[in-house]
């Protein structure tokens, strides 16, 4: 990746510009740039799909916004966030409350889009359920164990570092153990009174997903949301449990769904409920070192970039 100077983008009918203030890097950025995912922008592109900042202009047709307005963007499809200014499409632009900072804004278009669709058009949570929040100190991870707890369920959370946990425990987990003890599984068990959990949002299925199935409550739910490879399980772990394996990919989200998780989270934010953590910050010029710092262990909250 380099950093070069184009033309400034221009709404068309339906559109928005908006000159950003803080860009989110999340790892399907990586997977992107690589090759590697399900999605193949035509080269040459400009990568990021979530940003915020404030509305420089808007297209014929457009409502609901105006030069000035605070706003956060998830532009899939869009012309890329990792960049001064972003045109996007109007439906991709959400208001950014008062109380939240820009860099925050930054940081919920993949993951606080993603563990709301994990949670509640995935797995079908409910209050009262239990959840394991594997790798609950990430920007997804965060984000999941505050909707959840905002919702009423109870909150099992796996963190690699003493200041990761202690920052999931402050937005909502009620339980965390550290998945780098040998038995660590044997912790979370323990914590159910040996039930088992009813969901497991799963962040590394290549490593956890065998394990996570005899983790599981009869009827469990196991959502994956993060995976680097391959890995073998025993499927009569599943078939005790009559469990169920559900993978997701928010590209796949409809236009029905993204206006609920949408309409959910600008909801959550001026409520207060949700409190995106901002654990590391770059500048726009240093984007290939945050492509390598998004993938390193021992996550804590979101990695933005300072446009």
């Amino acid at each position: 990746m380099t950093l070069e100077t184009v033309p400034d983008p221009v709404a068309a009918a339906g559109q928005v510009v908006v000159r950003l203030k803080a860009a989110g890097v999340n790892p399907v950025d990586t997977y992107i740039r690589t090759g590697t995912h399900a999605v193949k922008p035509a080269l040459p592109y400009t990568p990021g799909t979530d940003g915020a900042g404030e509305v420089e202009s808007v297209g014929a047709g457009v409502t609901g916004l105006a030069p000035g307005d605070r706003v956060y963007v998830a532009a899939t499809g869009g012309s890329g966030t990792y960049a001064e200014k972003v045109v996007c499409a109007a439906a991709q632009v959400h208001p950014l409350p008062a109380n939240c900072s820009f860099e925050q804004g930054a940081a919920l278009g993949v993951p606080y889009a993603t563990a709301y669709r994990a949670l509640f058009q995935r797995a079908n949570a409910k209050a009262g359920e239990t959840l394991l929040v594997h790798g609950a100190t990430g920007g997804v991870g965060i984000a999941v164990v505050e909707l959840a707890h905002a919702c009423g369920l109870r909150v099992i959370g796996t963190g690699g570092t003493d200041q990761g946990r202690a920052t999931a425990r402050e937005h909502g987990a009620d339980v965390l153990v550290n998945h780098h003890a040998p038995n660590y599984t044997d912790e979370i068990m323990k914590a159910t009174g040996g039930r088992g959990v009813d969901i497991i949002v799963e962040m590394l299925a290549n490593v956890n997903l065998d394990r996570d199935l005899g983790l599981l409550a009869k009827h469990g739910r196991v959502v994956v949301v993060g995976n680097r490879g391959r890995i073998e399980i025993n499927p009569r772990d599943a078939m005790a449990r009559e469990a169920t394996i559900l993978g997701m990919i928010l590209f796949n989200a409809s236009d029905s769904d993204l206006r609920e998780i949408h309409a959910a989270l600008v909801a959550g934010l001026r409520a207060g409920a949700l409190k995106p953590v901002i654990g590391r910050q770059l500048p726009l010029v240093d984007a290939a070192r945050a492509h390598a710092a998004v993938l390193e262990p021992g996550a804590h909250g979101k990695l933005v970039l300072a446009v």
